[in-house]
């Protein structure tokens, strides 16, 4: 033996060692790659297609969303690149958070607003009353399922829960004041512009952590990893609806 100390798994990958990105992302995990990498592609498509259901259901969005929707009205732009464009804006806000992104979390940035724009593209509007209420209660569950599906990957989470992660380790306030305060901020910046704020809104708000409470477990792979900061912890357990 030479002696040396072992690579601390993921952080010494050939490419990242030789290009030095490992100082610009998160170390990908090298334990169950295909797996990894599978749960995060299928949740990142299934999460846009939820977001479609929930557009063509017309009975109210989740904050951000209805943020997307309301630049939509105003921008000769598709839902889904408002999506992806709004991505990008909030990862540049991680920068002096000094938040290191996944792979996931660029994944994210991009898959779900196409898939979004996909599903709005194959699905039809839906005039009946009734369906449009099926359809927004069956898209909450999807939404925490394809959310439990890439955060459970553990490639990174997606651009918005990590600006609300790192305001939190960086001090700004509690779990709830800062994400009460984005969402919060979003929403009525969404509405102000045209964005849909109905009883969709509020089923959204009340059953989406519970649903990703009691998915998260299912589709976690492998341990999470060690948070010493309190209050990072617990926006992290947040984020997942723990």
């Amino acid at each position: 033996m030479s002696g040396q100390s072992a690579p601390t798994p993921g952080a010494d990958a050939p490419f990242f060692a030789a290009t030095g990105v490992r100082k610009l992302v998160q170390p990908i995990p090298r334990d169950r790659l295909t797996r990894r990498f599978g749960q995060l592609l299928v949740g990142l498509v299934l999460y846009g297609f939820s977001m479609a259901i929930m557009i063509r259901a017309g009975l109210g969005l989740d904050p951000w969303d209805v943020l997307h929707q309301g630049l939509t009205e105003r921008v000769n732009l598709s839902f889904g690149l408002v999506v992806i464009i709004i991505s990008v804006v909030v990862l540049l806000i991680w920068i002096p958070l000094r938040q290191k992104p996944g792979v996931g979390t660029i994944a994210n940035a991009i898959i779900v607003g196409a898939a979004t724009d996909l599903g709005l593209f194959l699905l039809p509007a839906i005039d009946n009353l009734a369906l449009a209420i099926v359809a927004m209660v069956l898209s909450v569950p999807l939404n925490a399922l394809a959310g439990a599906l890439y955060l459970g990957a553990g490639l990174g989470p997606g651009p918005r829960d990590g600006l609300m992660t790192g305001l939190v380790a960086k001090g700004v306030g509690s779990v709830m004041v800062v994400r009460t305060g984005i969402e919060g901020t979003v929403l009525i910046i969404g509405w102000l512009m045209g964005g849909t704020v109905f009883v969709g809104t509020v089923l959204y708000a009340v059953a989406i952590g519970p649903c990703l409470h009691l998915l998260m477990p299912i589709f976690r792979v492998g341990k999470p990893p060690a948070v010493t900061n309190p209050e990072l912890a617990a926006a992290q357990e947040h984020a997942e609806g723990r």
